[in-house]
């Protein structure tokens, strides 16, 4: 993780029209002072679904500036965290696989509203124990980083 900086995380489905935007859109709302969050799809559709940013826009998540993007292996190897919600454990292989958490997501693509409500439920209680996670973490590594720093000297 980024020591005391944000943390970059990249979730990553199959289309990145559904669950990893959705998850994008999350913790961008929720965790912009210790998360950078994106999204990227193996085979990006090229669009966000309709029903996941209505989904999103109901719960009150905003949804301006989501866009379906293909994975890169320089997003891969940027990010500190990928998230594979692609249903294929091990398909993320970046120089780090430590850095890779499967979560186990139900695909949604071409599902009704409950379906979407439902897995988005799902997607933000992953989210907000993530961040919490994060939050926890970095305030320890940003506590020992001033302590090291104010017995060297420094500020």
């Amino acid at each position: 993780m980024a020591s005391c900086g944000r943390t970059k995380v990249l979730f990553v489905c199959l289309g990145n029209s559904c669950r990893s935007p959705m998850a994008e859109a999350i913790a961008a709302h929720m965790a912009s002072d210790v998360m950078e969050a994106s999204s990227a799809g193996l085979a990006a559709l090229g669009h966000v679904e309709s029903m996941t940013k209505v989904t999103l826009a109901k719960n009150g998540y905003p949804t301006d500036g989501l866009r379906s993007k293909p994975l890169r292996l320089e997003d891969l190897e940027e990010a500190h965290i990928a998230i594979n919600m692609t249903g294929r454990s091990g398909i993320l292989i970046p120089r780090e696989p430590s850095k890779v958490e499967d979560w186990d997501v139900e695909d949604l693509y071409g599902s009704d509203s409950e379906t979407h409500q439902r897995v988005f439920r799902d997607i933000e209680r992953r989210v907000t124990r993530l961040v919490d996670n994060m939050r926890e973490s970095k305030a320890k590594e940003c506590v020992a980083v001033h302590f090291r720093n104010r017995g060297s000297g420094q500020p």
